[in-house]
């Protein structure tokens, strides 16, 4: 039976949370983050298949690397209650080889991501199940920074939502 999985979040400092951690804990290894001092080991989580992060073209080679990439998101960021990445967590399908899921995680990250000059850490989990009466639970993890790496290499401005206004300062919703 074919499941369906798909949830997104922000990687908020304001909830206590770091995107180096955050990245540490999908990839399943140890990172250290400059920004708090705080070193994530996660070396010892199972079920890690293969992770990769993917640029633009204009995106320069060294944010290919997970620990300099986070680290420079969180440097960037200079409030406490910054929010500082996107996470998607998608369910992938039992029923297609882990080759067939490896590919469709990797196609959605270009289409859906790279291809809009987004920076992708992409991490895919073998979702096991502890219950052999239960289905396992393959699934992929998009890590996202908020802020876009522009073509001018440097990190963007986030962006801010504009929405059409009554004459009374109430939302159009279909504008």
């Amino acid at each position: 039976m074919a499941l369906y999985h798909f949830h997104v979040e922000q990687i908020k400092r304001s909830e206590g949370r770091t995107a180096v951690a955050s990245a540490a804990y999908r990839a399943g290894e140890k990172l250290h983050n400059l920004w708090d001092g705080e070193t994530h080991d996660y070396t010892k989580k199972g079920g890690v298949i293969m992770t990769e992060i993917f640029l633009p073209g204009h995106a320069p080679k060294r944010l290919s690397d997970r620990y300099t990439l986070w680290n420079e998101v969180e440097q960037v960021e200079k409030r406490a209650d910054a929010q500082l990445a996107y996470s998607f967590d998608i369910a992938l399908q039992n029923e297609l080889t882990l080759d067939e899921n490896i590919e469709l995680a990797r196609a959605f990250c270009w289409e859906q991501f790279v291809a809009r000059g987004m920076i992708v850490d992409l991490a895919v989990h073998e979702g096991k199940s502890k219950n052999e009466d239960e289905p396992d639970n393959p699934h992929f993890h998009v890590l996202a920074p908020i802020r876009p790496f522009t073509e001018d290499g440097s990190w963007g401005n986030k962006q801010k939502r504009e929405y059409v206004l009554d004459e009374d300062g109430n939302r159009i919703k279909d504008a």
